[in-house]
């Protein structure tokens, strides 16, 4: 896995720089496809790290039709969500995070946009490997109790494998976004 991994990563890392822009564009109007956003809703993303597929046009949309819009921070070994504001603060990872007083839990999302290193046509995905995402969703493992929040994520195509190899503790996506293709 630790192989596979690195490199997925690499491939990410290798896509030039107006192919990001072009790809980033692309995955908004997919997003718009299949997301219904609503006013009152909470929403997360993220801000790219080591290669990711860049989120602000998705962020920028959210801003414009004026929903809540939340970034993950790390608390502990699982994440929470804060609201984007103006102030930010690096995490130990050296990712900005920002720094608010309006924290929620996973649980009170609605959609969770999540980054990946790499995904199936089955919709799991495998991160970078510290394990944040699962831990925070453990409580999605219970479908019956727990709808909220949507889980998608984000990739560019080349981050497809064939089939990759699932844990107990991984929590399966509802979707997965690419710029050519909704899974």
């Amino acid at each position: 896995m630790k192989a596979l991994r690195q490199s997925l990563r690499q491939q990410r890392r290798d896509i030039t720089l107006s192919n990001r822009v072009k790809f980033s564009k692309s995955l908004l109007s997919q997003v718009q496809k299949i997301a219904n956003f609503q006013h009152d809703q909470k929403v997360a993303t993220y801000l790219p790290n080591d290669g990711e597929i860049d989120t602000k046009y998705i962020q920028n949309f959210l801003k414009k039709q004026e929903i809540n819009t939340y970034l993950p921070i790390l608390v502990g070994k699982s994440l929470k969500f804060s609201e984007i504001g103006k102030n930010f603060r690096n995490n130990k990872y050296g990712i900005p995070e920002p720094f608010s007083t309006d924290i929620i839990s996973a649980e009170q999302l609605d959609i969770l946009f999540i980054p990946l290193v790499g995904f199936d046509a089955d919709k799991n995905r495998i991160g970078m490997g510290g394990g944040y995402y699962d831990r925070t969703l453990a409580f999605k493992k219970d479908q019956e109790t727990s709808k909220k929040p949507i889980l998608i994520g984000l990739a560019f195509d080349c981050q497809q494998v064939e089939q990759l190899e699932v844990q107990e503790w991984d929590v399966p996506l509802d979707a997965i976004i690419t710029p050519s293709k909704i899974y």
